[in-house]
């Protein structure tokens, strides 16, 4: 049998999957404030994705893991948010004056169980009565 070689990039996708929960947004970068860091390749924990939203002017978005298709994208204020995948290295770098924000998202944590949802409810009840 031969080597069928590396498997071939993955396509980048073009939107969140269902299901996920925000979380936390960044403070508003700008040409100037923008870290350096997210100027080099860099990326998430596994399980969180990123919608890149650009709020004014023009940001490259650039998809440079060797999992994934290599992709360049300039986002604006009239184009989709970039979709940050987990664990996929990325940069971004401001094509003159922009600013823009990242939202993060996850998928929401499991529910507690009968028992453990009880159980918190005692230890807060507790709590409140140790205060009085």
């Amino acid at each position: 049998m031969s080597d069928p070689g590396p498997a071939a990039p993955l396509p980048n996708p073009a939107h969140l999957p269902d299901g996920l929960e925000p979380y936390r947004r960044t403070a508003v970068f700008t040409q100037d404030t923008l870290p350096a860091a997210l100027r080099r390749d860099h990326d998430t924990k596994p399980g969180v994705w990123g919608l890149i939203h650009v709020l004014s002017g023009a940001l490259c978005y650039r998809i440079t893991d060797p999992r994934r298709e290599p992709a360049e994208r300039v986002l604006t204020p009239g184009t989709p948010p970039g979709v940050v995948e987990p664990t996929i290295l990325h940069h971004v770098e401001p094509a003159g004056a922009a600013e823009f924000q990242v939202e993060f998202h996850r998928a929401p944590p499991a529910p507690l169980c009968r028992h453990e949802e009880l159980a918190r409810r005692e230890n807060r009840l507790r709590a409140a009565q140790a205060e009085d």
